[in-house]
């Protein structure tokens, strides 16, 4: 049977539903087949097949049934998130973030860690990963953050989704390897940039997030992690030699300053040395120390860091 005529058994078994669900579909919201061929049953077309698709993945992340087939319809300009839910009982409040967040908070609450997966996976697929970090992971994380605020709740769903966005911006890779243009990022094990939490921050995810995106575009990115003391951190600029250091602080109270310094005083000084994160005092920070309030500026940032030396090493 050609793709231009399936039956709703295939169809069915396409997406991964039951055919009594594409009969609901059908009934309640018009997501019917269309083609007919008279003393045939009504048989789906590829643009019928292309509508359900969308239906499906928009109730799998979160959508209300009606507004998901107005959208598969395409008589709503976005699927869009209703008021958000700070009450009790098992919802995360996620604001006016859309269809994807709000599915990812409903299997973080479920401790679905194979939805989430594939909800984080998707987006880092479609749209990238600064793109997902703001509008579907941090969303989620703050209504997480919210709600052990208000009930000293959700740590185990906190911990499993963190290993989820954890293992997801791990999977992603960066372009194909360019040729040999002083122009392109390089491969292998360049300069590249050094990426470290402050000796007393632990909060590792928006660092996680800023070397998953280094690596999308091409930039070879070393992440230590939490909690990196001074003496670590030079050791590590001195035997790598990167072409930027980043430093991430979350509060005040783990901003560290000398850090900065101890990043320029080794062997090794790199072009950029970057403070990251909403903890630092932008008006104190050390001379030749740049701050950045958020990702995109800081891949901007390393990359052409990270340029200027491939640059400097081909000549």
């Amino acid at each position: 049977m050609s793709d231009d005529a399936l039956s709703a058994g295939s169809v069915a078994r396409r997406l991964g539903v039951a055919v009594t669900t594409l009969r609901t579909w059908h009934q309640r919201y018009g997501l019917g087949p269309t083609r007919h061929v008279k003393g045939h049953h009504r048989r789906y077309s590829r643009e019928d097949l292309a509508r359900l698709e969308v239906m499906r993945r928009l109730t799998a992340e979160g959508v209300s049934p009606a507004e998901a087939a107005r959208w598969a319809r395409g008589n709503a300009a976005s699927p869009t998130a209703g008021p958000g839910r700070a009450g009790g009982g098992h919802t995360i409040a996620v604001g006016t973030a859309g269809p994807a967040a709000r599915g990812l908070a409903r299997a973080a609450v479920r401790l679905d860690d194979l939805a989430m997966r594939e909800i984080i996976e998707r987006g880092l697929r479609t749209d990238g990963v600064i793109a997902t970090w703001d509008r579907v992971i941090r969303p989620v994380l703050a209504g997480v953050g919210d709600r052990y605020a208000a009930t000293a709740g959700f740590i185990e769903v906190e911990h499993l989704l963190s290993r989820c966005v954890s293992a997801a911006f791990a999977s992603v890779t960066g372009p194909a390897p360019p040729g040999d243009s002083a122009d392109s990022p390089h491969d292998g094990g360049g300069p590249g940039a050094l990426l470290a939490c402050t000796d007393e921050e632990q909060h590792t995810l928006p660092l996680e997030a800023l070397a998953a995106a280094l690596v999308e575009v091409g930039v070879v990115a070393r992440l230590l992690g939490a909690r990196v003391p001074a003496t670590a951190l030079v050791a590590a600029v001195d035997r790598t030699g990167p072409a930027a250091v980043v430093l991430w602080s979350h509060t005040p109270a783990t901003a560290d300053l000398g850090q900065l310094r101890a990043a320029r005083s080794g062997r090794h000084r790199p072009v950029l040395v970057l403070a990251v994160g909403p903890g630092w005092p932008v008006t104190e920070l050390p001379d030749g120390v740049r701050h950045c309030a958020d990702l995109t500026a800081a891949v901007t940032l390393c990359r052409s860091a990270d340029r200027a030396v491939a640059r400097r090493l081909a000549l």
